[in-house]
């Protein structure tokens, strides 16, 4: 059922490059597996009691809950970066918070790990683990960069 709190999510990023903002956006969600999934953008609560699994198979066109974050690029040389990161909370819910940038991968999962522990600490939760996904791109003539959380309905 669709409308069922979720019990396991996925963390994932890709990286590609098309002849449009669109097409390159395509490509990186294919990188990153998730090319034939319906997104429904959702916030950023991680479920108490959700558990951070491995990708999993699919069926195309399903409707897949997910935070997800994307950045295009259009100059040749330039640095493209998104990063999610999950908050996995004690005993209670938890936080998914997402970034994009020109910079690196590696910059901006320091700034999501910040933003998550920032997150959790104004709601009073205490952080068991923080779980990243990043990735980078140099764009050659249009890239993209995207990052995701995905709300499995098992």
């Amino acid at each position: 059922m669709l409308w069922t709190i979720p019990r396991a999510i996925t963390a994932v990023a890709g990286a590609g490059e098309g002849s449009t903002a669109l097409n390159a956006f395509d490509h990186a969600l294919m990188d990153a597996g998730i090319a034939d999934l319906n997104f429904l953008k959702v916030t950023s609560i991680c479920p108490e009691g959700a558990r951070v699994v491995p990708m999993r198979p699919y069926t195309p066109g399903m409707l897949m809950p997910a935070v997800y974050t994307r950045i295009n690029g259009h100059i040749p040389g330039e640095r493209i970066a998104a990063s999610v990161g999950i908050g996995i909370g004690a005993g209670s819910h938890g936080l998914i918070m997402e970034y994009a940038h020109t910079g690196s991968a590696e910059n901006a999962e320091q700034i999501v790990r910040r933003m998550v522990e920032e997150g959790m600490a104004t709601r009073g939760l205490e952080t068991v683990e923080i779980v990243v996904a990043a990735r980078e791109h140099v764009v050659q003539r249009t890239g993209c960069v995207v990052a995701a959380v995905l709300f499995w309905p098992e």
